[in-house]
């Protein structure tokens, strides 16, 4: 797979799409699904090499595993969109509609992203994903979120506990692959540069393998018939389709 060429720092965003595009921070621009020159990736913003070193520094392990081995969060999920049939497929008729996606994620292999991210589900760091959007939902390919901060893939920020440089912290292992739809992965802007933001699968998407940490998946078949819904909302540039965007109006951790 070919490494992408270096672009201008002029023009530091990453603009989510399944090809990787460079674009400047107020224009939105896109290229064709397949370009033979990029690579397909999820990224949110750049990072100078400076910054980029001392993140590497911080490698070590994030934190010792508290909790249960597997925590189960969720979200609940207010969006506009088309309804789907009993096989998943969109409809021609568009409501308003709400639904809860629940997750398991695997404290035990991956526990410091679990922890970050448990915690910006219930918001014991003082902030979290609560009232947050999907700013980004390509068919066949995932939804992304988790910037609670800016809401257009350039921001959010971690706990607090993750001592990482800035608003990032590293990679804590790539134990588990993108092998199937209704993964949950952190998105990042390369090597150690975990934030807040993170994505759902909706198909296997193996070329991210050993770029992104998934940390869990979506726990049952009601939860993924949501993620199914949400995938709808979306286009081929990621721009949601509807006036009203996937919003996380509630989440937290369900304790069994």
């Amino acid at each position: 797979m070919a490494t992408p060429t270096m672009l201008p720092r002029s023009m530091p965003l990453l603009h989510l799409s399944k090809t990787l595009v460079r674009c400047p921070t107020t224009v939105t621009s896109s290229l064709p699904r397949q370009s033979p020159s990029s690579f397909k990736s999820i990224r949110h913003f750049s990072r100078t090499p400076a910054v980029m070193a001392d993140i590497k520094k911080k490698k070590d392990e994030l934190c010792p595993q508290d909790g249960p081995d597997i925590i189960y969060p969720y979200f609940d999920m207010t969006w506009r969109g088309p309804v789907l049939d009993a096989n998943n497929k969109p409809t021609k008729e568009i409501k308003d509609q709400s639904g809860r996606i629940n997750f398991e994620i695997w404290n035990a292999d991956v526990h410091g992203t679990c922890k970050n991210f448990k915690m910006l589900c219930t918001g014991e760091a003082g902030y979290g994903y609560k009232g947050s959007k999907f700013h980004r939902v390509i068919p066949e390919f995932m939804l992304q979120g988790g910037d609670f901060t800016r809401g257009n893939g350039t921001g959010g920020k971690p706990a607090p506990f993750t001592d990482g440089i800035g608003d990032k912290f590293a990679d804590e292992n790539f134990k588990h692959k993108h092998t199937q739809p209704g993964l949950l992965s952190m998105a990042n802007a390369g090597p150690h540069t975990n934030g807040s933001q993170f994505f759902i699968t909706t198909v296997v998407t193996g070329w991210l393998d050993n770029k992104h940490v998934v940390f869990g998946k979506v726990r049952d078949q009601e939860s993924m018939n949501i993620v199914k819904a949400i995938e709808a909302t979306g286009s081929n540039t990621g721009k949601v389709a509807y006036e009203k965007p996937p919003t996380i109006v509630d989440c937290g951790v369900n304790y069994e």
